[in-house]
């Protein structure tokens, strides 16, 4: 399982718009990207404009390729790309350890 980590920084007073738009995106593009596993978004509380959006992938390269490099990812980008106040931090992780 790999986790994609996306740290996405928005411009100011858009959060209602984009909280709908990321919804809307997730559920009707990549949801459906082959690998996906799920997902998780939060919102930040001392920094209303920033958001950590965490995708589960059952490879890396379901993201990096299946996914980056389909037309799905345009789809993705013309949803929620607007929103964005610069270019989103995208990282890579594997599981280390888990509680529960």
């Amino acid at each position: 399982m790999i986790l994609e980590l996306a740290d996405i920084r928005i411009h100011p007073g858009k959060q209602k718009e984009f909280d709908a738009a990321i919804v809307r995106g997730l559920d009707q593009v990549i949801s459906k990207a082959k690998g996906y596993s799920g997902h998780r978004i939060n919102k930040g509380i001392e920094s209303p404009d920033r958001y950590i959006l965490m995708i589960f992938w059952e490879t890396l390269e379901n993201h990096t390729v299946d996914f980056r490099e389909s037309a799905a990812f345009q789809e993705w980008r013309s949803i929620v790309g607007s929103f964005f106040a610069a270019p989103p931090t995208v990282e890579h992780f594997t599981l280390l350890d888990q509680s529960r």
